[in-house]
């Protein structure tokens, strides 16, 4: 399922809201309590440490982490460098891999090609589509949008 709007629609702010941040809103929103759930943040201002560092405090397996890196083009040089030191194209797949290497039952993922180049984008597409994992996400590039969403929710303002 895929958000689609303006910016500044809220559609970022529906994905927080179902990770369960605490933001002012109108309505009801029901999460079941035993759903796991796995986020890729739109920004990455927060990613510190290296990525043993980053897997650990994330408890994902990090042969895993470090293999879907790999699959992204992480070179063996890359896995040492301090996250912070990254492109902001290597700290998104840092974001998409640890949601990938987390069993989850809905990924949400904001905007999960900002900074991610045409290769990485063409192999996120073909994984989905192979393994149809549900994802709701916000993204503005309408080629994949057509490629793996199967539902878009447009939202406007009343």
């Amino acid at each position: 399922m895929q958000y689609h709007g303006k910016n500044g629609i809220g559609k970022s702010s529906i994905l927080k809201l179902i990770m369960g941040n605490n933001i002012e809103y109108i309505g009801e929103l029901k999460v079941a309590n035993d759903l796991k759930l796995s986020y890729v943040s739109q920004t990455t201002d927060d990613l510190r440490g290296n990525l043993k560092e980053f897997a650990s405090q994330n408890k994902i397996d990090e042969s895993i982490f470090k293999a879907m890196l790999s699959k992204m083009g992480f070179s063996s040089l890359e896995f040492e460098k301090e996250i912070s030191k990254m492109s902001e194209g290597q700290k998104k797949k840092v974001l998409i891999a640890k949601s990938i290497s987390e069993q989850a039952n809905i990924y949400i993922w904001d905007e999960p090609l900002n900074y991610i180049d045409i290769l990485t984008r063409i192999q996120i597409e073909e994984a989905i589509l192979k393994y149809k994992p549900t994802i709701v996400f916000v993204e503005h590039d309408e080629i994949f949008i057509k490629k793996v969403a199967n539902k878009v929710i447009k939202l406007e303002h009343y």
